[in-house]
């Protein structure tokens, strides 16, 4: 039997309540505002800066202070930029609470890669917990109104944040792939693969296409980037199973079928949510051609909004199900994140962002490289698929989503989590920690039960 150094996971223990925090029911008829782990997430920035301040030490490398701090320039012009300084400001807040400073109070929360493991099955965790509550939402009819029945899973979000479940299920199955791939020990791999399989089901039962497309890339890749001989195996038994599970027992095959085939139908026939989502694409693009350079304004779209979108938007979505009545919500945001940075931040903020973002893709990928190459053979390849995964759903995703809702604390984390394998990592090199090198020095088999 080994024994493995007792870990002290009090650093990231507030990143950890942030998660947990998420499995709290939502109170019905909540829409938009503060939640508690925006509220947790400030706890943990506030933490992190009196800490920084109580050891007298430099907080970033310079490589981490650019690549996280790049956004706040096109974040201060679009904010300055806006008609309602409340509004503005509001929105300087919030952009810099998601994509600057929780990742980097989580960057310097996670002390190696055993504490980045430990939020990575924190991620899964939660995701299990509301995948459970959608499956049972979904068999018993008390979800949100979906196709005419109460059958779409949402999880504790409630029919107001329909993406909140399917963004959390969707970063808890990535893990668990990454998890899974990794060489770390045998029982993780196995644990993380049944979590994984677990999984899928309350992803399916969400009816989200946006999360179904990005798992299906992030996935994908993390299965290549493990090994192209294994990639074949892996992706012969996902395919199998699908037939037999999909097409051979007829599991869900109507409703999903027709769900999926809505992706495509963008000219010929296509339903209410995909004409108002490329609707207002339209009227993101619109704004942005008015103010190239730095958009209308942070928040600004809801305003500008009417005056850029034809007729042929409706004038909200049915919120239904899950202890919600019936109610039209309001159309606020395009849907797609780089569209929303567009028209609202201009091609400053949105080069800003998103330069930010390849930068980290860049690191977290050299990363994985530098992992390959360790002395003490790959035992970080987990993580490095966790992170590459991660950061490749968030992309992808953000093609059909936005930032809003609880679970948008929980993007603000994982790219945190991101940001530490991309520009924190000091256990490479064959400066592995106790526990890998533990690991390491053991059979294959001493890590199974």
């Amino acid at each position: 039997m080994i024994r493995l150094p007792a870990r002290d996971i009090s650093s990231v223990l507030l990143v950890l309540v942030v998660i947990a925090i998420l499995a709290l029911p939502v109170p019905p008829g909540a829409t938009g505002g503060a939640t508690p782990a925006d509220a947790v997430c400030g706890v943990l920035v506030l933490w992190c800066g009196i800490r920084l301040v109580r050891e007298r030490r430099r907080p970033l490398s310079r490589t981490a202070a650019l690549v996280l701090g790049l956004p706040v320039v096109g974040f201060a012009l679009a904010a300055a930029g806006t008609t309602s300084p409340g509004s503005g400001l509001l929105g300087l807040v919030r952009y810099l609470e998601i994509f600057v400073l929780v990742p980097a109070a989580v960057l310097l929360s996670v002390r190696g890669r055993p504490d980045f493991r430990l939020v990575a099955w924190a991620f899964v965790g939660l995701a299990l917990w509301q995948g459970a509550v959608g499956v049972h939402q979904y068999v018993t009819g008390t979800g949100a109104s979906y196709a005419g029945e109460d059958i779409r899973a949402v999880g504790t979000f409630g029919a107001s944040d329909v993406m909140g479940m399917a963004t959390t299920v969707a970063l808890g199955l990535v893990c668990a792939v990454g998890l899974a791939l990794g060489p770390h020990t045998a029982r993780q791999r196995a644990a993380a693969t049944l979590c994984a399989v677990a999984l899928s089901l309350p992803l399916a039962v969400s009816f989200s296409r946006g999360a179904w497309i990005a798992t299906a890339a992030a996935c994908g890749l993390q299965v290549v980037l493990a090994g192209l001989r294994r990639a074949v195996t892996v992706f012969s038994t996902v395919a199998a199973l699908s037939v037999l599970v999909v097409g051979g027992l007829g599991i869900g095959s109507t409703v999903l079928n027709e769900r999926m085939n809505s992706i495509t139908k963008v000219t010929d026939t296509p339903d209410q949510s995909v004409t108002d989502r490329y609707t207002m694409w339209a009227a993101a693009v619109d704004m942005w051609r008015d103010r190239p350079l730095t958009g209308v304004g942070l928040k600004g779209f809801p305003e500008y909004r009417d005056t850029h979108a034809s007729l042929a938007l409706s004038s909200g979505s049915d919120i239904a199900g899950a202890g919600t009545l019936y109610r039209k919500q309001p159309l606020l945001s395009p849907h797609n994140m780089y569209l929303l940075v567009l028209g609202e931040q201009g091609l400053i903020g949105l080069l800003t962002l998103v330069g930010s973002w390849l930068a980290l893709l860049t690191c977290a990928a050299r990363g994985l490289v530098r992992v390959r190459r360790e002395p003490s053979g790959p035992h970080g390849l987990d993580c490095a698929l966790v992170a590459c995964g991660v950061l490749v759903w968030v992309l992808v995703d953000f093609s059909y989503a936005d930032i809003g809702g609880p679970s948008t604390a929980l993007t603000a984390v994982a790219l945190g989590l991101v940001a530490w394998w991309a520009l924190a990592d000091t256990t490479s090199l064959g400066r592995a920690s106790a526990e890998e090198r533990a690991v390491a020095a053991v059979p294959e088999r001493a890590g199974t039960p």
